[in-house]
């Protein structure tokens, strides 16, 4: 991903990666495909802007709270809050 949100990577090995984003206000992960299942965990409660194809949207994320989604999802995720926001992604090999 060729975004501004730093990613950590905590976790990489034959069956999954879990990544840690952090991202300034307005920063973003980039456009980019999910190759592979996913949960995101987010690390606070906030807002994200979620580009696609299909146009923008808004999700409100909150802490814990961990949501699933299928290989294959196509966008590029923005920090919408006026602060930091944190989530980790557990990619399923």
């Amino acid at each position: 991903m060729t975004g501004t949100a730093k990613a950590t990577v905590h976790v990489d090995n034959e069956r999954v990666i879990v990544t840690e984003y952090r991202f300034a206000p307005g920063a973003n992960t980039g456009w980019h495909r999910h190759g592979h299942d996913y949960v995101v965990v987010p690390l606070m409660d906030g807002k994200v802007k979620l580009v696609t194809k299909d146009g923008e949207s808004f999700a409100e994320m909150k802490k814990g709270a961990p949501y699933f989604r299928r290989e294959g999802v196509e966008h590029d995720v923005i920090n919408a809050n006026d602060g930091e926001y944190a989530f980790i992604e557990i990619e399923l090999k």
